[in-house]
This record gives structure tokens, C-alpha cells and sequence, in this order.
């Protein structure tokens, strides 16, 4: 493993004070804790799908994979429950500007200063998550879903019926 990729004792700090932070002062709308006790460069998430919104009453599981350049780097995370978002690739992975590495958009999309930043938190992460499921009408501009993204396009009430669904089942799943 070059040193590079290495994961830094000041790297497993953060992590490790963040985790802390949010069992210690849980935010509303997520919980978050690690996968295994042994890896801090994993965690699990669970969303509860925010109030007034197309998400309400679902429980959405996601994993966040910190890289070993974290807090250089953002994490990756993608989300278990299935989703249907144009902004969530269709094998979960959440496409949002904060996850994006900090260097300039190659089309455009996004200025530097909405990608990732060492500052934001899994905490920041989680309510921009949250934010983006909130949103009454989605970024359909460039779709990770092609197909979400045409949905809500074309034929709204169908993809609202659709999210909707999807929500319920989350809930019903969560407490088998």
C-alpha cells in the first residue's frame, strides 16, 4: 500500500470524534454508527424519509465508505433500500456535489465551491442527503438515474406513485 493510501492516525481521530459526536448529539432525520467495530472507514447510515415529503415514513439504509484521504477526499455513499431519484445512480450511489472530489467540473455543472470541502461532516453529508430527498421537484439537469430523471420529466404523478411505494416498502422492510 503506498503512503498515500494509507490510512492517517489523524484521519481515524476524525472519524472516530464524528461517530462520537453523533452518538453523544443524534441529528434528526439519520442515525449513523459503523458497520464493524473494527473499521472506521465504514459506516452504516439510516435515513428516515423526511416529513411532508414523497420519503415520509420511509427508513432508507446506506453505507458511507470514507476513503484513506479522508478528510481530503469525501466519501462515497450509496444507499441499500432501493431508491428511485434521478440524482441516485440505479445501484444506490448518491450523486450530490458535496460528494464530488474537490477539483473543477470537467462539464461544467458545478463551480469548486459545492464539491467537497475537508470541512463538511458526515453530519453536513447526511442533511444534504436529506435536503435532496426534500426537494419537491429534483435536479433532473445531469441525471445519475436517466431514467428517474425522464420519469419526472414526462410523467410526474407516475414517479411520485412510484417514490411513494418505494417508501412504504422501506418502512414495512425495516421492521421484518
Amino acid at each position: 500500500m503506498s503512503k498515500s493510501s494509507t490510512p492517517q492516525p489523524s484521519n481515524s481521530l476524525l472519524l472516530r470524534r464524528q461517530l462520537h459526536d453523533l452518538t453523544k448529539r443524534p441529528v434528526e432525520g439519520f442515525s449513523a454508527g459503523l458497520v464493524d467495530d473494527d473499521n472506521l472507514y465504514e459506516w452504516e447510515v439510516m435515513i428516515i424519509g423526511p416529513p411532508d415529503t414523497l420519503y415520509e415514513g420511509g427508513f432508507f439504509k446506506a453505507r458511507l465508505s470514507f476513503p484513506p484521504e479522508f478528510p481530503l477526499l469525501p466519501p462515497k455513499m450509496r444507499f441499500i433500500t432501493p431508491m428511485w431519484h434521478p440524482n441516485i445512480y440505479p445501484d444506490g450511489r448518491v450523486c450530490i456535489s458535496i460528494l464530488h472530489p474537490p477539483e473543477d467540473d470537467q462539464y461544467g455543472y458545478e463551480d469548486a465551491s459545492e464539491r467537497w470541502l475537508p470541512v463538511h461532516t458526515v453530519e453536513s453529508i447526511l442533511i444534504s442527503v436529506i435536503s435532496l430527498l426534500s426537494s419537491e421537484t429534483p435536479n433532473t439537469d445531469s441525471p445519475a438515474n436517466v431514467d428517474a430523471a425522464k420519469e419526472v420529466r414526462t410523467d410526474i404523478t407516475a414517479y411520485r406513485k412510484k417514490v411513494r411505494r418505494l417508501a412504504r416498502r422501506s418502512a414495512e422492510e425495516a421492521f421484518d
